[in-house]
């Protein structure tokens, strides 16, 4: 299969590299109509979405196992806020319920800011019933090593016990400014302390590197970052997207829909990324 050489010297097969070259343009294409608008989709519960498919079914109609991942909750801070409209539009059009409990200002599972997270975790887990949650580090999850692995593996022991499977995703490469600067060891860190976690629990959670998409520098053409070098816009969301499905694609089997059937979506004009400058 041919390579395509990104910018951070890593390289994508060249049907990846299509895939993300039609987002781009089906993205703009749909922000030209947006324009203005102001208006959007909340991100919620799509149950409409697994309608017709046994919920927590494993066993096809050829009685194969059946891994696929059926309801998924997203997990994660305003990074994650982000990429949320992206990933309910992409998982939706896999047939996948999606629920985001992604949360600006917060989202953490790690040290006194995660609280709310514990709090709420596992009614949410109790009321949505996922099969796979999805839990992207984020920048507050500021700790000693010790401290993250023992937040992670906490995690990882809560939502499988609730039946389902996590994956520790690593954020994107994001400008660390006079906010941040006191917390980089810990930010470096934390997503060696996911893997770390990951590795101990192979059949029920696994780790997954966002650098082969976004890379390592906050400030390369790579990275999709907004202007404030943080958040993405919605080519980078949908970007995101197309990369997660690819990633539940190998690990479950999961069929993800062509880009095109959703990357114009409605979506696009969710307020998130008004609030964040974005076109």
């Amino acid at each position: 299969m041919d390579n395509e050489i990104n910018s951070s010297g890593r390289s994508l097969p060249a049907r990846h590299a299509a895939g993300y070259a039609l987002v781009a343009a089906a993205v703009a294409l749909a922000l030209t109509g947006c324009q203005g608008s102001g208006t959007g989709v909340e991100v919620s519960a799509s149950d409409s979405a697994a309608a017709g498919t046994p919920d927590g079914g494993k066993d096809s109609s050829d009685g194969k196992r059946d891994d696929r991942p059926r309801r998924l909750l997203w997990m994660g801070d305003s990074i994650g806020e982000a990429q949320a409209p992206a990933l309910d539009a992409a998982m939706e059009a896999g047939g996948v319920a999606f629920k985001s409990v992604a949360a600006a200002g917060g989202g953490g599972v790690v040290g006194e800011i995660a609280a709310p997270t514990w709090d709420r975790l596992p009614k949410t887990l109790k009321s949505f019933a996922p099969d796979v949650v999805a839990y992207q580090v984020t920048t507050y999850d500021w700790g000693t090593p010790a401290e993250q692995r023992a937040a992670y593996e906490r995690l990882v022991k809560t939502v499988n016990e609730a039946g389902a499977d996590l994956l520790l995703v690593s954020a994107p490469p994001f400008k660390i400014d006079d906010f941040y600067q006191p917390h980089e060891a810990e930010i470096a860190s934390a997503p060696r302390s996911a893997k770390s976690v990951a590795e101990e629990h192979p059949d029920t959670a696994g780790f997954l590197d966002a650098a082969d998409l976004w890379g390592d520098d906050s400030g390369s053409e790579q990275a999709q970052r907004s202007e404030d070098g943080i958040h993405s816009c919605q080519q980078g969301s949908a970007a995101f997207a197309v990369w997660f499905g690819e990633q539940l694609e190998k690990r479950y089997g999961f069929d993800p829909a062509a880009a095109d059937t959703w990357a114009t979506g409605a979506w696009t004009g969710e307020k998130v990324y008004s609030r964040l400058g974005c076109a």
